[in-house]
């Protein structure tokens, strides 16, 4: 579970609904002062939402970027019906192509970044229109399924998901932390944070997605074939997707890769400057 470094939003950061013709999603949106290069279109992972982002938009700004971190739908600020159909991968991938569609009708080209679960269901979009996007880049996230241990874990919350309520779930996972938890540095606010955003995401988005990650085919043969820029770029350490495993996609896709030093499953949150620093210079590369 991604832990957002602060929650304050930064200056020039808007939080609204965008508008898109699969209807409203939350946002937060940050706008450059100054020429905009295009936009890019953040996209959360599973159990995750637009906050995981908040320390890459102000940096994504100043170099030019319009940056806009999204909830899908039935996730933590944006509604979603108690429906697992609706959260099918396409479904989302069709979500994730009518905001970019809305984001570009005022910002230019859109980049979009997909982090773990995000990762997958950018994928899916770019597979279905690739045209839609300026480039992709795939944070944190692998090939196919996720690795056998985290399989196992993902299949305890889709069962436990079935037969209890959200917060005795939430209370179980607490239980299930390891001793070191207890001692880690949360910073102030960020606790009852995750707490919020978990009683907030639909159980039945969390199931149909957590599904997908155990079930995730190996598409990385399709996505080599568009032609769109692509950029791989991970922690030095992740235990969804072994780096080997990104490492190996990364050369089937032609893409540039990034390993950010001192990062695990979540560099976007963990060190945010370095993996901004590197976001933008594989944007600004592409002219």
């Amino acid at each position: 579970m991604s832990r957002p470094p602060f929650l304050t939003l930064p200056t020039g950061v808007r939080a609204h609904r965008l508008s898109t013709a699969r209807g409203e999603f939350a946002v937060h949106d940050a706008r450059p002062g100054r020429a905009v290069r295009g936009a890019v279109l953040l996209v959360p992972g599973f159990t995750g939402s637009k906050e995981d982002f908040i320390a890459l938009l102000e940096p994504l700004a100043a170099a030019g970027f319009r940056a806009v971190a999204v909830d899908g739908r039935g996730q933590h600020e944006s509604p979603g019906p108690r429906d697992e159909a609706v959260y099918a991968q396409d479904e989302l991938a069709r979500d994730l192509l009518a905001q970019a569609t809305a984001v570009a009708d005022d910002a230019g080209p859109v980049h979009v970044l997909g982090h773990s679960l995000g990762g997958l269901i950018a994928r899916a979009a770019v597979l279905r229109a690739p045209a839609a996007f300026a480039s992709l880049t795939i944070m944190s996230s692998g090939p196919a399924a996720i690795a056998p241990p985290q399989r196992e874990r993902t299949k305890l919350l889709i069962d436990a998901l079935g037969v209890m309520d959200m917060e005795s779930v939430w209370q179980a996972m607490r239980e299930l932390d390891p001793p070191e938890a207890a001692d880690e540095v949360t910073p102030p606010g960020v606790r009852d944070f995750l707490h919020a955003r978990w009683m907030g995401t639909v159980p039945e988005q969390l199931i149909a997605t957590g599904r997908q990650l155990n079930a995730e085919p190996d598409r990385v043969g399709e996505l080599a074939a568009t032609a769109l820029p692509k950029h791989v770029l991970s922690g030095e350490v992740d235990h969804a997707w072994p780096v080997p495993l990104m490492d190996g996609m990364a050369e089937r896709l032609s893409a540039r890769r990034t390993v950010i030093e001192g990062a695990e499953h979540s560099p976007n949150a963990e060190r945010p400057h370095p993996t901004a620093d590197a976001l933008i210079r594989f944007w600004k590369n592409l002219g």
